[in-house]
């Protein structure tokens, strides 16, 4: 059975998170957030001591990674690793960057494909990610590749994390975003880009919901039965 995917890709602080949520609920579907995966991976390097750089020890905590995505009383999503709650610590910018260093290596984004393809199961599934159009599902059926200005990218991640009580400072950020934009464009392996055949949609200026009802109106061209 042919599970239909949808794929949305974007740089740090696109709105895809967001979106990708959105969309998998209203559809019914599963949601991939591939860059909690790495995220993960990071945090638990950082937690006993590995060295950024330690390229090896990395991917084995990618191929041995203890993780839960759950959602609890409230309907807010809890993550748990090694069988503790990390939600704040995993959406800190400093976990952040380091998983951008992680994301570059070629044996962690190895050890992590099967697993996330694993996620693709019936009625449906949104991935979230940098390459998702472009190397986990090459074959979705609608890939959307979201950016946005890095200004914009940048107000947005703060406003978030003032939200989540988090420290935060906009000249900061702003300078990261174009930090982690260069190391994501260009890594060796799966740099980010727009698959060939993706729709992009630049939501500067657009609201998140402006953004769903656009890409819902090309889900329901590329999957008519939804």
């Amino acid at each position: 059975m042919t599970v239909p995917i949808i794929a949305i890709d974007g740089p740090s602080g696109s709105g895809k998170g967001t979106v990708s949520r959105l969309l998998a609920s209203r559809l019914g579907w599963h949601l991939l957030d591939s860059g909690a995966l790495y995220r993960l991976v990071a945090l638990s390097g950082m937690l006993r001591d590995i060295s950024d750089g330690d390229e090896p020890a990395h991917a084995v905590l990618a191929a041995t990674l203890d993780a839960r995505f759950e959602t609890d009383a409230a309907g807010q999503e809890r993550v748990l690793l090694d069988g503790q709650d990390v939600t704040l610590d995993l959406r800190a910018e400093t976990t952040g960057n380091l998983a951008s260093v992680v994301a570059a290596m070629p044996t962690v984004r190895g050890a992590l494909l099967d697993r996330q393809r694993g996620f693709a199961v019936p009625p449906g599934l949104v991935a979230d990610g940098r390459d998702m159009g472009t190397v986990v599902f090459p074959a979705a059926g609608l890939k959307v590749f979201l950016t946005a200005s890095a200004e914009e990218r940048a107000r947005r991640r703060y406003n978030q994390l003032k939200e989540k009580g988090l420290a935060a400072n906009l000249a900061g950020l702003s300078q990261e975003i174009h930090e982690r934009d260069r190391r994501d464009s260009a890594r060796s392996v799966a740099p980010l880009r727009p698959a060939t055949d993706a729709v992009i949609i630049d939501s500067t200026g657009m609201t998140v919901e402006q953004v769903v009802a656009q890409v819902l109106a090309l889900a329901r061209e590329a999957f008519p039965a939804i």
